[in-house]
């Protein structure tokens, strides 16, 4: 294809260069004035779902499958950590050579 266009441009190799430079800014500005801004509002970049339990479909349902650390009874303050940090690390031995 770019062979194509290549050989249909005039005027020898400078003119082949600056036709295939208009060619090139027209596409993109093309594409940046009147194909992305249509498209925007049909692409789901700014979907966004996170919330904050206040939005118009009322308050954040809890998902059903999450897993709870510490049970159903367990409540956690705001600044504990739900995980285990020392799991990945070996108790130290006592033992002597």
């Amino acid at each position: 294809m770019y062979a194509w266009i290549w050989r249909k441009l005039p005027f020898g190799l400078w003119g082949k260069l600056t036709g295939s430079l208009v060619l090139a800014v027209t596409v993109g500005a093309l594409l940046w004035y009147v194909v992305f801004p249509w498209a925007t509002p049909l692409l789901p970049f700014d979907d966004v779902q996170v919330g904050t339990g206040t939005e118009q479909n009322g308050p954040a349902q809890q998902n059903p499958d999450a897993v709870v650390p510490g049970g159903d009874d367990a409540q956690l303050g705001p600044d504990e950590i739900p995980y285990n940090e020392h799991t990945n690390e070996p108790e130290p031995s006592t033992s002597t050579r």
